[in-house]
């Protein structure tokens, strides 16, 4: 049984792109994912929208497990109290080891440090163990989308989740 040590989580850093850009291409399914599945020529990880300031990295036995994007939900000065995440992925092999968690923790952390008052996120409606971890750190249910998306043939469910910091 390999050594079970909790993931190290840093912000991150530009030269994280390549790695990132597998790691969300690995981790694509339509579990999580709105967007189509990725194809070559692949867009980098970072953008305008989320740049490497605006990420926090895993890190475990020396290789990017995870990562997770803290943003603004909108860009209306009237909401800059309120930080959201805005994606959360971790490596197929480093799932129930715990960074999915410290991921959550940490944006929470980095939102209050940040000065938010909230924290929020949407999640699909059939993606239970994101949604149960998700509770597990604080997050209610705001809101459902009924039918919000079609993927893979199926209708499913937007669920928008919040916390206060």
């Amino acid at each position: 049984m390999p050594e079970l040590r909790a993931p190290h989580i840093r912000t991150a850093r530009p030269e994280d792109d390549g790695e990132l850009a597998l790691l969300d291409r690995l981790t694509w399914s339509h579990r999580h994912a709105v967007t189509p599945e990725p194809q070559p020529p692949y867009a980098p990880f970072f953008s305008e929208r989320h740049t490497p300031e605006d990420c926090l990295v895993a890190e475990l036995g020396g290789r990017l497990a995870g990562y997770v994007h803290l943003g603004f939900p909108t860009p209306l000065d009237a909401n800059r109290h309120v930080r959201q995440i805005q994606g959360l992925a971790v490596a197929e092999d480093a799932r129930g080891l715990g960074v999915g968690r410290a991921l959550v923790r940490a944006a929470v952390d980095e939102a209050r440090r940040r000065g938010a008052r909230r924290i929020t996120l949407r999640v699909l409606g059939h993606n239970t163990p994101a949604r149960a971890l998700y509770e597990a750190e604080g997050f209610a249910v705001e809101g459902i989308l009924r039918e919000e998306f079609l993927l893979g043939g199926a209708y499913v469910d937007d669920v928008f989740m919040g916390r206060f910091l």
